[in-house]
């Protein structure tokens, strides 16, 4: 976490009755129950569990016109079972239901369970989104419009219109879509249909102590605040800064480097989203973090570990350590990140931040180190024969454009939204063409 913890912050992510219907879930789980063979509660335990959570969508005995025939069918019931599974606290093996012993240590740790709730949140779409005829278009969709939820909500202060979060949500799924050629009535119903989930999302992180919601504003609680700054990798008051500097290996004339004050807690994850705007990358490859012994990676298998799971802090600690940082297995472009020293963080201060550097990024796809020689080469030289190519390869009039020293501190902070004023969001998206806001942590 970044910095202390507020006692009233472990107290207040306690309370919320959606989390003590996880852990009375996991309770009623125990060594693991038997599901149906589509994956489902069973018919027979429904009742009990809707009872023990308390989640009240069970038909009266006496009802016999509203018997369910699944409980697919009870939506307070499949948000918290679905809830649990999204943070990897239960899983299904083998037709049962069984808990993640690797995970339990949570249930003992309310902030920290109440925030893997919060980052499983975008991942609840089918959960809370109707199916059938009346499913919106956010129901398949549903982080990339949380993704432009949270975004606005941390780049306007913790506060927007009800109005804009449904405009946003709205506008996240449909860029996916060519709804032009639609008849307005049919677009007008897909609207209404997304509003209405919208809001039923915004209702549900309500009820989670997440928002609080008005007659026409959404605005973060304290404890939503807390959530959001920790994401997004600021320090939190006087907690530990790392200072780092990031070198683009065997570069030269001159080198690329950039000097950066990071969270000590910053995940992998997020740091990969600060050196990409910091050295003026696109993020359109993949990547690797490496200290010699073991890879992480966005998609960690067998032997790499899950960047999403270290954080820089744990694996620089003293001066002199360094790791790696490999962007574009094709034109393998090699950072070094070199650990300088542990400062303090400022009040008032948003990091990360940049503080010096050298050298501007070169451009993507030129063919790595020796490409990016030859088409320096060939720039600088207008009777070369790749002369005028690489100029229109780059978008180029003359060759007096480009300048391989160009380094603009302002310009790298502006992309990092840090400094005293900035606003900046990076929240990893499964669907990134739905990612409205997507700027470096």
């Amino acid at each position: 976490m970044s910095g202390p913890v507020d006692g009233e912050l472990v107290l207040a992510a306690g309370r919320p009755r959606l989390v003590e219907q996880v852990r009375s879930l996991l309770g009623w789980v125990g060594e693991g129950r038997a599901l149906t063979q589509t994956g489902r509660v069973r018919l027979a335990d429904v009742r009990e569990l809707v009872v023990l959570l308390g989640t009240g969508d069970m038909p009266g005995p006496q009802a016999a016109s509203t018997r369910i025939k699944s409980s697919a069918e009870l939506p307070e019931l499949t948000a918290v079972v679905e809830w649990a599974k999204a943070c990897r606290l239960v899983r299904v093996s083998g037709g049962r239901l069984v808990p993640v012993k690797k995970n339990m240590a949570l249930l003992d740790r309310p902030l920290e369970l109440w925030a893997a709730m919060l980052e499983a949140f975008p991942r609840l779409g089918e959960a809370l989104c109707p199916p059938g005829w009346t499913e919106s278009l956010m129901r398949s969709h549903f982080r990339g419009a949380m993704d432009a939820l949270f975004g606005e909500l941390y780049q306007r202060g913790g506060s927007i219109d009800v109005a804009r979060a449904c405009e946003l949500a709205w506008e996240a799924v449909t860029v996916l879509y060519f709804l032009e050629e639609a008849p307005e009535q049919h677009r007008a119903l897909w609207r209404k249909l997304n509003d209405r989930d919208v809001l039923h999302a915004l209702g549900v992180l309500e009820r989670f102590d997440a928002l609080r919601l008005s007659e026409d504003r959404a605005t973060l609680t304290e404890l939503g605040s807390w959530w959001m700054r920790r994401v997004a990798g600021e320090a939190g008051q006087r907690g530990p800064v790392l200072q780092v500097k990031v070198s683009l290996l065997e570069s030269s004339r001159p080198p690329v480097w950039r000097r950066l004050l990071v969270p000590a807690d910053i995940r992998l994850d997020r740091l990969h989203g600060v050196i990409q705007a910091a050295m003026g990358w696109e993020d359109c490859h993949m990547h690797a973090f490496s200290d010699g012994s073991r890879e992480w990676r966005s998609d960690p298998d067998l032997g790499r570990g899950d960047e999403r799971k270290a954080t820089l802090g744990r694996l620089l600690k003293g001066e002199g350590e360094r790791i790696a940082y490999t962007y574009d297995f094709g034109d393998d472009w090699e950072h070094e990140i070199s650990f300088e020293g542990v400062l303090t963080a400022e009040p008032g201060m948003r990091y990360p931040v940049c503080v010096a550097g050298e050298g501007a990024c070169p451009p993507e796809d030129c063919g790595g180190v020796w490409g990016y020689q030859d088409l320096r080469d060939a720039l600088a030289d207008p009777a070369h024969e790749r002369h005028e190519e690489m100029l229109e390869w780059l978008g180029l009039q003359t060759a007096a454009e480009f300048d391989a020293a160009r380094f603009d501190v302002e310009e790298v902070n502006g992309a990092l939204g840090a400094g005293e004023d900035a606003r900046g969001w990076v929240y990893s998206a499964e669907d990134a063409r739905a990612m409205v806001v997507r700027r470096a942590a």
